[in-house]
């Protein structure tokens, strides 16, 4: 099996468990956590798609998905890669806490490695519109 693969079923494991510093230790020192160069979430001021830089930030990032989502449902389908990207499908049923709004979305979430085997970006794949409506910066 693809070591990369091991290493992003290692993070959702961790995930899963809540174990945030096991995440973080498979972080490049330089990582890029949903660093895009346009995109309209970000615009708006969505906590959970704002860009961070480096582990601390990405560790700012669970922090904000805890105070925000309540999970109902994580399930991940797939992870499939080759070389420095691996991508992994997933479904999440959450509730937003600050609006009460719930909602279903499949997501996909890309990670790219570094040489070292380190994760240097993720980028999240999901229905910006129905999670900016979910954080009630979008009207419905």
């Amino acid at each position: 099996m693809n070591r990369n693969i091991e290493t992003i079923q290692s993070i959702y494991q961790a995930f899963g468990r809540g174990d945030v510093p096991h995440i973080l230790a498979q972080l490049s020192p330089k990582v890029e956590w949903d660093v895009w160069p346009d995109l309209s979430a970000q615009r708006a001021g969505h906590p959970l798609l704002l860009q961070r830089t480096n582990p601390a930030g990405v560790g700012e990032f669970f922090q904000v998905l805890a105070a925000t989502l309540e999970f109902h449902e994580f399930k991940l389908h797939d992870i499939f890669g080759s070389g420095h990207r691996v991508a992994a499908l997933s479904c999440v049923d959450c509730t937003y806490r600050a609006t009460g709004v719930r909602l279903r979305d499949e997501e996909l979430h890309l990670w790219t490695f570094g040489d070292d085997g380190r994760v240097i970006g993720f980028r999240h794949y999901i229905d910006t519109a129905k999670h900016m409506r979910g954080a009630g910066l979008l009207a419905a």
